[in-house]
């Protein structure tokens, strides 16, 4: 929790930390100041202090809302600093935050740097400033290691419920796009139809998608997957638009949307198949859904989600599955680890791989995906079925939105011959 920032930072013998770039769509930014429309913003906080968030005057009612400390950038006269730079517009900036750090008390020591900005300018500007500022060393961090993901890694109750309420929005869409595709006519050669009487293609259902999406004041910023066929067998191909929708082809529907701005993510998983099935997608699906059911029934308190990945390989290669326990890159069968955090990024700690440490553990706070699949891109399917869950301070693992796991859908306007 960002509570935990100052003794995460002592482990890491970090003396501040600075972070750059946009107050929305970055999530360390967005963690300490809670978002905005506030645009090429700093945050500096040193160790055992408040963190300062640096602004533009233009955003100055933005930045007031994150109840931070407030210093504005034109506090320091630029067009003075670029002329002490001879016009070198890297080297201004870095003379402005020589005066930044400064005035936040940090003028040596080990400083990590975090957030979403131009790597091309955020180097330059730390290659004048560490000249400048010899006794401070710039830190970087691997991602999955970072301090912020560490804090990130638990949740409070209000970031929990705002989880749960973009499940709500996630699962309202779906229902949504279900009804519209079990609703639709169908064509003798079982190609679904829109309402003008032409072929529906899984381009026309992404657009319902986003636009749906938006409707309930939610963004898709790291997009979506609704991919049908061969698609369904790729975990990551998001559907070809001129594919056509068609009866009996498994749907693999993975969306994952975010609060407006940049804020948490929800991610949520259905397998469909239109009208009917074929008996081996049955069973494929079947076998993903025991899986399931069986890691729902034995998530447990403090163990490290890595062994329940595990568990899913030996389940799935006893029903003659190959999986990333022994064979290397596999791109049909098990391909993927079991799930991962959630939170301002769709991806965050805990991790699942089969390497990740034993200290990803399922603790009190966490949110998680459990999420198993098959692939066979080359029969043309794929299953996935995916719900975020919780870990409730009383060790409960509580599944944060409820909603049906129907494979077979029935179409509304159709009958089998």
């Amino acid at each position: 929790m960002k509570s935990d920032l100052d003794a995460i930072m002592q482990s890491r013998n970090l003396d501040a930390f600075v972070v750059f770039g946009n107050a929305e769509n970055n999530p360390p930014m967005y963690y300490l100041t809670g978002g905005g429309h506030v645009s090429h913003a700093t945050v500096i906080k040193k160790y055992g202090s408040d963190a300062v968030y640096f602004y533009n005057d233009m955003e100055r009612d933005e930045a007031a809302k994150s109840g931070l400390k407030l210093i504005p950038y034109s506090k320091y006269d630029y067009t003075e600093l670029l002329k002490q730079a001879d016009g070198n517009l890297l080297l201004a900036s870095a003379l402005r935050y020589q005066q930044m750090f400064e005035e936040v008390g940090v003028t040596k020591g080990r400083v990590g740097v975090y957030g979403h900005y131009d790597v091309s300018a955020v180097f330059g500007v730390l290659t004048h400033l560490q000249k400048l500022m010899p006794g401070i060393e710039f830190v970087g961090e691997a991602r999955d290691e970072s301090i912020f993901l560490r804090a990130m890694e638990t949740k409070d109750e209000t970031e929990v419920a705002r989880i749960r309420k973009m499940g709500m929005v996630t699962t309202t869409v779906v229902a949504k796009v279900r009804e519209y595709l079990t609703s639709c006519d169908v064509r003798e050669d079982e190609v679904l139809l829109k309402e003008d009487g032409s072929p529906l293609s899984v381009g026309d259902v992404h657009s319902r998608i986003r636009l749906w999406v938006a409707e309930h004041g939610a963004e898709l910023p790291s997009g979506f997957i609704f991919a049908t066929g061969r698609d369904a067998g790729v975990p990551h191909s998001a559907g070809t638009p001129t594919d056509l929708m068609r009866l009996g082809q498994t749907i693999v529907f993975d969306i994952y949307p975010a609060e407006a701005g940049g804020g948490y993510y929800y991610d949520f998983t259905r397998t469909w198949s239109l009208g009917y099935t074929t008996p081996e997608a049955q069973a494929l699906y079947d076998q993903v859904k025991e899986i399931y059911d069986t890691l729902s029934d034995n998530f447990d308190l403090n163990v490290p989600f890595k062994d329940y990945n595990k568990m899913t390989c030996e389940y799935f290669e006893s029903k003659g599955h190959q999986t990333p326990m022994n064979t290397k890159a596999p791109i049909e069968g098990y391909v993927h680890s079991l799930g991962h955090g959630v939170g301002l990024n769709i991806h965050e700690r805990p991790f699942s791989g089969l390497t990740a440490g034993d200290d990803q553990r399922l603790a009190p706070g966490v949110i998680i995906t459990s999420e198993p699949g098959l692939y066979y891109p080359e029969k043309g399917m794929g299953f996935r079925i995916e719900d975020t869950l919780w870990v409730r301070p009383d060790g409960v693992m509580e599944k944060l939105v409820d909603y049906p796991y129907d494979f077979v859908l029935p179409m509304k306007k159709w009958k089998k011959k």
